[in-house]
């Protein structure tokens, strides 16, 4: 199991999370476990000689309200954490996502400092885990020179030191190991990027944090291996480069990515079933990420070269004189105008293609990316859109899955699938019923996914919204698409007329989302 990192607040997801610690709601927290003990290799350094690094490391206080997603309508309790930053060019902060994702009050703090400085949050990556934060009073920067970055990839073995203010004590820390590992790897699906792992001691707390080599930066602290001793892991220089050069126009786009299933090309038998020579090498094309005819791969495609460098039969390349990396990496690296040039066989015969290579692999459940979740009260229901944050709740918990598989929910069984014209997102019942006469007699329908309303079949929160917004008949029946459930049938006047009471005995403040509302009342369109 793999933890962020902030000194309050932890973590847990299904590969490398950079996410706010959420409470959920009915649903009971995972233990955490305790921390990992710090082996030999991974000592601690005293500060002498590295004044002028510690000099850029800052605490980062941050206190934030997280999403509920099971009261859409509400956020959870404030929280309050803590991390590491490091100065950087152009006046600012850099940290990790994670440390200020949903947060209302963020401030930093100065090596031995006494006074913190107001920051707020000017960019945000939660899938590379990265932010950027700036203050209210550039004076700081007068004192606080940004730290330099080392233009090139550690070495394996080389030294390396991480500073951060973990849990433990209040002072900085630097704990001392070497460059252990360096890979291409998930992230927060479906980002993957660049990862180096070390043996110095990493806690929560120093999330954000330099690690150093030769009195540079090569990368940022960003989690840990609980399960084993002594495993960190980096966000490295090239990750914040072009996280940083993503964001000169204001906004974050995302890196450009390749969404296709491959499979090895190991098997002999498969290597005779596509009547390749013995000499070819390359990795095949299990099923392309589009289906329609202008897509450049087709299945059984074998990707022989990226950009003119080799693919070897699992898929990966050679990178500089020690580094295999899934070809994956070169996309982030060589891909121009959103597309990377790719060589291929197909039917035995060698073609030319350019790949597009979007930053983004829309979900039917998507994450929230720092956003809180839509909702709108009808009667006493409350519908809001699946996330991933909705579904959490089913993460490492064995009976909730298999209950949800039982049923079908479509929160299980199209988990991971695109929307398309059909279906743009899974509406959710949010929460259990408000208490009501009007919801007398039927089941709680929390966790459901919407399938119908009056035998229309919806595709997304808006068009439920609109819907019952146009609505002449005299009854509203709203079918659920799970096995075993209700068809919930109300007066629609009834559930009109009885929102502003609901609202008011259960301290809601608005009937939904400002975004909804607008809809709401907008007029229907001719």
């Amino acid at each position: 199991m793999i933890f962020c990192l902030p000194s309050v607040r932890r973590c847990l997801g299904p590969i490398l999370i950079s996410c706010s610690a959420f409470a959920v709601a009915a649903v009971p927290e995972p233990a955490v476990p305790s921390e990992t003990p710090v082996a030999s290799a991974a000592e601690a350094v005293p500060l002498n000689g590295a004044s002028s690094v510690a000099h850029a490391v800052v605490k980062v206080f941050a206190t934030s309200r997280a999403p509920d997603p099971y009261k859409p309508w509400a956020k959870q309790a404030p929280a309050e954490s803590t991390g590491t930053g490091v100065v950087i060019e152009g006046k600012r902060i850099l940290t990790n996502a994670h440390v200020v994702a949903y947060a209302s009050q963020i401030q930093i703090q100065a090596n031995q400092a006494g006074d913190k400085v107001n920051a707020t949050v000017v960019a945000i990556a939660p899938g590379i885990d990265l932010a950027v934060l700036k203050l209210d009073d550039e004076t700081f920067f007068e004192t606080h020179d940004p730290l330099a970055r080392a233009n090139t990839l550690p070495e394996i073995k080389d030294a390396v030191l991480a500073y951060g203010y973990p849990t433990g004590g209040t002072s900085l820390s630097i704990t001392k190991g070497i460059v252990s590992r360096i890979e291409f790897t998930p992230y927060n699906p479906p980002v993957a990027g660049l990862r180096i792992q070390i043996d110095a001691a990493i806690n929560p707390g120093n999330s954000g944090g330099p690690a150093i080599v030769d009195d540079k930066m090569i990368g940022v602290a960003f989690s840990s291996l609980n399960s084993a001793q002594n495993i960190g892991y980096i966000i490295p220089n090239e990750e914040i480069e072009l996280f940083l050069k993503d964001i000169e126009d204001g906004r974050y786009d995302g890196k450009p990515n390749f969404f296709d299933d491959l499979q090895t090309l190991d098997n002999l038998a498969l290597r005779a079933f596509l009547k390749l020579d013995k000499g070819v090498k390359g990795i095949v094309v299990h099923r392309p990420y589009r289906k329609d005819a202008a897509y450049p791969l087709k299945k059984w495609d074998v990707i022989t070269h990226v950009d003119g460098t080799q693919v070897d039969d699992q898929g990966m390349v050679i990178e500089g004189a020690e580094l295999r990396l899934n070809l994956r990496y070169l996309v982030q690296k060589r891909a121009k105008n959103g597309v990377i040039p790719l060589t291929i066989l197909r039917a035995g015969k060698p073609m030319r293609i350019d790949l597009p290579v979007p930053a983004e692999r829309p979900y039917l459940i998507p994450d929230l990316k720092s956003d809180y979740p839509l909702y709108f009260v009808y009667g006493p229901l409350v519908f809001s859109k699946a996330s991933a944050q909705f579904v959490s709740f089913m993460n490492g918990n064995a009976n909730a899955m298999a209950a949800f598989s039982f049923v079908r929910s479509p929160l299980v069984t199209r988990r991971w699938d695109s929307p398309d014209a059909q279906q743009e997102e899974l509406v959710v019942v949010a929460s259990p019923f408000f208490p009501h006469k009007l919801a007398v007699g039927y089941a709680n329908p929390a966790f459901s996914v919407v399938d119908t309303v009056n035998g229309t079949k919806i595709r997304s929160l808006r068009h439920l919204v609109a819907l019952l917004r146009d609505m002449k008949d005299e009854f509203v029946s709203i079918e659920t698409d799970n096995r075993g459930g209700e068809t919930m049938v109300f007066a629609h006047k009834e559930m009109l007329a009885a929102v502003e009471d609901i609202l008011s005995d259960n301290g809601v403040r608005a009937q939904g989302s400002p975004s909804l509302m607008e809809l709401w009342k907008s007029k229907r369109a001719p």
